[in-house]
Formats: C-alpha cells, structure tokens, sequence
C-alpha cells in the first residue's frame, strides 16, 4: 500500500514538472519577443536594406505569425529537437554539449568546495558558540555574504593567476581533457564556491545552536550518552534536511552565478552562449539554453524530495 501510494506521489510530482517546463518555456518564448529586433535586423544591421532583411526574416521563419512559431517550437520540444541556431546556423543541442562541461565543472566544483567548507566551519561555530572560532567563523561568512562571486572571481585572479602564475587567467581548458578541464575550473569554482561556503556557514550554525536546544539532545544527555555521540547521531542527523533543502536551492542559484563567473575568466561556458544569443537575438539559441536550466532545476527539486526520505524515512512524499 505504500509502494503504491508513492509510486502515485512520484506521477503526480512528474507531472507537475512538466506543467511547470512547459509554463517556464511558454513565458521564455513570449519574453524573448518583447526584446526590440529580432536575429535578421541583429545579423544584418543597418547597413543592409530593408528587402533584404525582409528576406532573412522569412527564410528564419521570424515572419510567421506569433503563434504558428509557438507551436513549432513546442512541436520541436516534443521531439527532441531544440532546432537550428538563427545566427550560427547549427544545431543547438551541438552547440550546448560543446559547453556544458565548462560550466558543469564550475557549478560541480563550486558546490563541493562550498560544501566541504561550509558544513564543517559551521558545525565547529554551533558546537563552540560564543568563542573566538565562533566569531572568526561569523566574520568569514559575513565577508562572503556581501562580496558577488564574481568579483571574489578576480580578487581570486589577482594573486593567483596575474602575481604568481599558478592558474590561468582566461579559458576553459581542453573538454576532452579531464585534467585540463579541472586546471582551468579550479579558480571559477573557488570563486562561486567560497560564497556558497559563507552562507552554508551561516545556516549549519543556526541550525545547530536550534538543535542542541531540542528536548531530545537534553534526554540523550540526562542518559548520559556521550556529547560526540549526540552530536553525529542527533544533531548532525536532523541538520541534514535543512542542509541538503539549501545545497538545492543554492544549486539551482549557482547555475546562474556561474555566467557571471564564466564571463569574468572568458570561459566557452553558458555564459557566452547566453551572451552571444541576446546581442545576436539568437531566439532559438536563448529558448534552448533557458529550457535546458529549468530543466535541471525540476530535476534538484525532484532528487531533493528524494533525498528527504533517504535522510529521515518518516519524511514521505505528500502531494
């Protein structure tokens, strides 16, 4: 009976996200239309005539009515096809495998050194309130709260690429070389990764000074159970949901922080594949990298959920 409710639960949170998808896309495809000009008049300019543009536009297809384009481009969606890019005249779903491991080992790298710093440093802060590693802790977390990843991006440059040489200071490295990929990802990630870690500080701390007030950690103690053994098996336990609810969230968020990153050390990321398609009002492009990132942020969302069960099993999927 359980197995068949949460077989149900499991259909009805797919179908919201495709109801969510195919909204996101929807408000994606109308926005992009409000943008003055379109690829034609971006690729040819002023320089070219008006017939001529006119005859660019027709052969993008950009003269059809606004809603015969809607549905071909949802009809393309259902099949699998993000289409031809209007400017670049190449594939779309080429052009963003070309760039998806430049901007994956940025977001991968940023959310594992946020989290090997972050979780840590604030477990440390909750367990030792009101010390001077508590309150070098908060000072930390403070500084990278009100600095953007991107300007950590190349106060992380200065030193590191341009003083001592030790990282390069542009590009994304060769994508069919591990080695190299992870060379030229390490500053981009310290950059996002270092500001995640400040707020992920900040958030383990709190939950932890909550938890060790619980009536469960003074009955653990009122038996005599060690203070490491309430720690590892109560506290850090229970701070795992709300952890994992943030490194979530926080995922979905570095994605986009990482095209400001990526531009800062002119990596062949999204970042310059967004940028390109709105000087170049590239729809097709921009509709297909948009519908990729929400995509991705129904799939956290989804494996979240799924995580909350793992992490405590009296947390169901509910409706």
């Amino acid at each position: 009976m359980l197995a068949q409710a949460t077989s149900i639960m499991l259909v009805k949170r797919a179908l919201r996200g495709v109801f969510t998808l195919w909204l996101a896309v929807t408000l994606v495809f109308l926005a992009l239309r409000t943008i003055p000009g379109d690829a034609a008049d971006a690729l040819m300019g002023q320089q070219m005539s008006a017939e001529g543009v006119a005859l660019l536009r027709r052969q993008m297809g950009l003269d059809q009515p606004l809603l015969i384009q809607y549905f071909a481009f949802m009809g393309d969606i259902v099949r699998g096809d993000l289409g031809l890019s209007l400017a670049l005249g190449k594939p779309v779903s080429e052009l963003i495998l070309q760039v998806a491991p430049f901007t994956a080992t940025v977001v991968i790298g940023a959310l594992l050194i946020g989290t090997v710093i972050g979780v840590p440093l604030g477990m440390i802060a909750g367990r030792r309130q009101n010390t001077w590693i508590d309150a070098v802790a908060r000072l930390v977390s403070l500084t990278g709260l009100v600095i953007p990843g991107f300007v950590i991006g190349i106060l992380l440059m200065i030193p590191f690429a341009v003083w001592l040489g030790w990282f390069p200071v542009v590009g994304g490295g060769n994508a069919d070389d591990l080695t190299s990929l992870l060379y030229f990802a390490i500053l981009p990630a310290l950059a996002g990764g270092l500001g995640m870690a400040a707020y992920l500080t900040r958030l383990t701390r709190s939950v932890v000074l909550d938890l060790i007030r619980e009536d469960f950690v003074r009955t653990a103690r009122a038996k005599g159970v060690s203070e490491r053994a309430i720690f590892y098996r109560h506290i850090l336990r229970n701070a795992l949901v709300p952890i994992v609810t943030f490194l979530g969230l926080y995922a979905i968020v570095m994605i986009g922080d990482s095209i400001a990153i990526e531009i800062v050390f002119s990596r062949p990321g999204f970042g310059r594949l967004i940028m390109g398609g709105i000087a170049q009002r590239d729809y097709t492009l921009l509709q297909s990298v948009l519908l990729v990132y929400v995509l991705t942020a129904i799939v956290i969302n989804f494996a979240v959920d799924l995580l909350y069960s793992w992490i405590d099993p009296r947390i169901r999927l509910t409706a």
